[in-house]
């Protein structure tokens, strides 16, 4: 108010002023009436520009008044006691976090041989109270089977992974086939850890302070994390890079350790050079399978097969073996047409393919060495699973055996291939391909 009373007196004083000089113009010369209207439109702006000012001005000087109330209000209110009470480490454990105010987290481990059961992080409440229940310590039954940790993103520790075979390309082998023996074992019976221990994913982040600023960071795979980036936390790349997603990590399975990861492959195969890769073992090569004597072993995709040789027993007709994976007719008395209509050879195959293989795919082709008669034929005589194959003439004395579906695995398929030779639609020879189809469990 007392300014605008100083702004009424200036607008006198003007107007006096201006009424001066009005008088002294008077005494030598009686000024108009709209000279003196100017004069007076002229000190009613001044006075408005003023009121306008003032206005302005008292605005102003509200708002730092509440500035000023509300920052010393907050300096009152910095200075009481809104902490929560200092949290206690569990027995066996220990407490990350130096501050306890109001939206600050503290964080609770255990040491090796104890698992924490309870939260792992509590916060600071508005009502002074820390979320969830006080954590403790509880020694573990048995001890972790992770032999070593890596420090580096960039290691695999191979010694850690489990020990087996896997090859890129299918095998085969010929031999006369009754009964086999799966050494392979099904997915589900691979088990592996997929997480690394608490005690060793959460750490301190290593702090520098220098003129007044603080920076903290973390080592090679560790994110920095909590509040006042105090606490190193694991970056689990095996839950960044799912198995099923395209750039996995590892072609099996991936296990997370404090600060990297490393990859595990399933019995039968061997972790690859690459690290992340797996590598079928042979064991028919490396002699260490358990086939007994008489017996065949054929390699396949994760393990091994032991298969017998035996020719086939078919009614007024016999067979010798000419050689491992072949059998030939004996000579048929002359008139015996169930002995001339039997297969006059009979031969193995064993091939091992890995589960889901993408179809249709070329499996197997029988060529005729010499043609005698005008004709040959190819086709289906019999097998398991003759739906999942086709036979394809691919030459005048070529046929193939076509795979028409995936399949998955672990399977055996068998699959009979049939070529006759006929003269003039008389049959001059039957010659029968036994095909056994090993299949993997595992895609690789």
């Amino acid at each position: 108010m007392e300014l605008f009373s100083g702004m009424k007196t200036v607008g006198v004083i003007l107007l006096m002023m201006s009424l001066t000089e009005v008088s002294v113009s008077t005494a030598q010369e009686c000024p108009s009436t709209h000279d003196l209207l100017n004069s007076l439109r002229q000190v009613e702006k001044m006075l408005a520009v003023h009121e306008t000012s003032y206005q302005q001005g008292l605005r102003s000087l509200k708002k730092k008044m509440t500035a000023l109330h509300n920052s010393t209000m907050a300096i009152f209110k910095t200075g009481q006691n809104v902490s929560c009470p200092k949290p206690e480490p569990p027995p066996h454990g220990r407490r990350l976090g130096r501050v306890f105010g109001v939206g600050h987290e503290v964080h609770f481990l255990c040491r090796p041989g104890y698992e924490l059961i309870g939260p792992r992080t509590r916060v600071c409440l508005e009502s002074l109270k820390w979320s969830g229940q006080q954590p403790m310590c509880r020694r573990l039954n048995s001890t972790s089977n992770m032999a070593s940790f890596s420090s580096s993103a960039s290691s695999f520790p191979v010694s850690a992974a489990l020990s087996g075979s896997s090859s890129s390309s299918s095998s085969s082998s010929s031999s006369s086939y009754s009964s086999s023996s799966a050494s392979s074992p099904s997915p589900s019976s691979v088990s592996a850890p997929t997480s690394s221990s608490p005690f060793y994913s959460i750490r301190p982040s290593n702090c520098t302070h220098f003129l007044g600023s603080t920076r903290c960071t973390c080592d090679v795979g560790f994110t920095i994390s909590g509040r006042d980036n105090n606490i190193c936390t694991d970056i689990d790349e095996c839950h960044l890079f799912p198995l099923g997603q395209p750039g996995r990590l590892c072609i099996h399975q991936c296990v997370n350790t404090p600060g990297s990861f490393h990859c595990v492959c399933p019995p039968g195969y061997s972790l690859a050079r690459d690290g992340r890769s797996c590598t079928d073992i042979n064991e028919c090569e490396a002699q260490t399978h358990d086939c007994t004597m008489g017996r065949l072993c054929v390699n396949t995709f994760g393990g091994f097969q032991c298969v017998t040789v035996e020719c086939p027993h078919m009614k007024n007709a016999t067979y010798i073996k000419t050689s491992p994976m072949r059998c030939e007719r004996n000579p048929c008395m002359l008139g015996d047409r169930a002995c001339s209509h039997a297969p006059n050879s009979v031969s193995f195959h064993f091939l091992a393919v890995v589960s889901n293989m993408s179809a249709p795919r070329v499996l197997f082709r029988v060529s005729a060495a010499r043609v005698l008669g005008d004709t040959l034929r190819f086709g289906l005589a019999g097998g398991k699973g003759r739906g999942h194959f086709s036979v394809q003439r691919s030459g005048r004395q070529t046929g193939t055996l076509l795979l028409v579906e995936p399949v998955r695995g672990p399977a055996a398929l068998e699959a009979e291939v049939e070529m006759s030779e006929l003269q003039r639609s008389a049959l001059l020879g039957r010659y029968l391909t036994k095909v056994t189809l090993f299949v993997s469990p595992y895609p690789f």
